[in-house]
């Protein structure tokens, strides 16, 4: 296994943990985390997405090779998703935080998973 592959497999862990944890993120830095508090039916829906998606990463972590579809899906939701929400914590001031929480994760999340995974090779059929 090369240095790459091995790096994808712990960044896929550590992503899909991370996404595991958004819910109690939104709870201990809810400036950075959380948006516009009060909605809950947001905030659950948020959460039912990252946890489905860190345990779909986690579980491409074994082979990420055969999983590649889902990695490309994770960097470029990350940065739709970040970008969004950059462009309307910029415009809100109340929604400032998020500069500094989770719009840099889904950045740093798209450029480490697309980094590795630019270098994974595709295995042949």
């Amino acid at each position: 296994m090369d240095q790459h592959h091995r790096y994808l497999r712990i960044a896929l862990v550590v992503v899909g943990i991370a996404f595991l944890l958004v819910y109690p993120l939104m709870k201990i830095w809810p400036s950075g985390w959380s948006w516009q508090p009060g909605q809950y039916e947001y905030e659950q829906m948020i959460v039912g997405i990252y946890a489905t998606l860190g345990v779909f990463l986690l579980w491409a972590s074994r082979k990420p090779e055969t999983h590649l579809s889902l990695i490309w899906f994770t960097v470029w939701s990350s940065v739709v998703h970040g970008l969004i929400m950059a462009v309307h914590a910029v415009i809100d001031s109340a929604e400032r935080g998020h500069l500094l929480g989770d719009v840099p994760a889904l950045i740093l999340v798209a450029i480490v998973l697309g980094f590795l995974a630019s270098r994974e090779v595709v295995p042949s059929e």
